[in-house]
């Protein structure tokens, strides 16, 4: 039974058509004030952000992407669903809103999608927001992760039984007073089905976890040019009972890379760190862009 998310989710529907894809987008606030641009990850979509969307869309632009495959995009069975592929989408959306320069917050896939995305011009970058992401290769993954990735087992359990979007509410999200059946459905409803599901699944196979995997390369590559957002202010929010992207194996790596960034951890909070960690965060992240405008 479907769960009428109008109140959790208030926004206007937007469409971009890429090679016969609707990709959808939210874009709200004043078209002539800063643009702040949230890149999601999986399996989640732009419902994520939500809360950090109704709040900055009074003084900012905010654009919010869904990844074609995700939310409320199209689900086509013939799109690679390569990291390269998304990237390559939302470059394609900023050139078809004219979007010259943003403020990027980013979390899960979302970081190397939307900083790769940012390398080829990271001036546009004015502000970086990092939430539970990785921009480099760590070899530390849970047990869960390689499970997804086996061959047959791994698609049964993701585009059959839905193990990954609904094994990640329950795991991300580690405030049980934050989960209601609004947001359980809200992250559930988009992949309820078989073919709905086919970008969950190959997000997951798109974790690089052999050497000569294709993201492995992306990656490295993504890491090497990290240091040209050097001068870029940047703000680091970690969910320090994050199961993936544990603190010590990979919030401490962004703090080496980004020695200027400003780092808050929450220890109650999870991968889901906007769900557990919302109203702590909210007042940040505006205080953040905030001092970068009157700066």
């Amino acid at each position: 039974m479907k769960v009428n998310l109008k109140n959790e989710y208030p926004f206007s529907p937007n469409y971009l058509e890429i090679n016969n894809h609707k990709m959808h987008y939210l874009d709200e606030g004043d078209k002539n004030a800063p643009v702040i641009l949230m890149v999601h990850g999986n399996p989640t979509w732009s419902f994520y952000y939500r809360n950090l969307v109704k709040d900055l869309r009074k003084n900012y632009r905010v654009i919010v992407p869904d990844h074609i495959g995700c939310g409320l995009s199209d689900k086509p069975q013939d799109f690679s669903y390569t990291i390269k592929a998304h990237t390559q989408n939302l470059s394609t959306l900023l050139k078809h809103l004219e979007i010259d320069e943003y403020h990027l917050i980013v979390h899960d896939w979302g970081g190397p999608i939307g900083v790769g995305n940012a390398i080829s011009a990271p001036e546009k970058v004015k502000g970086l927001v990092i939430l539970n992401t990785s921009l480099f290769y760590v070899d530390k993954l849970p047990w869960q992760i390689n499970l997804s990735r086996m061959p047959i087992l791994g698609e049964f359990l993701l585009r059959g039984l839905n193990f990954f979007s609904i094994g990640a509410y329950f795991m991300a999200i580690t405030q049980a007073k934050k989960r209601t059946k609004e947001t359980y459905a809200a992250y559930t409803q988009p992949y309820n089905s078989w073919e709905n599901r086919i970008a969950v699944h190959r997000f997951v196979q798109e974790i690089p976890l052999e050497p000569t995997h294709p993201t492995r390369a992306f990656l490295l590559n993504l890491d090497s040019h990290t240091h040209l957002f050097n001068n870029t202010p940047t703000l680091i929010l970690w969910g320090d009972k994050d199961f993936v992207f544990t603190p010590q194996d990979f919030c401490t790596e962004f703090e080496s890379r980004f020695p200027h960034a400003e780092v808050h951890h929450f220890p109650n909070a999870g991968h889901y760190v906007l769900e557990d960690a919302d109203e702590e965060i909210l007042p940040l992240v505006r205080d953040f862009l905030g001092g970068l405008s009157s700066g």
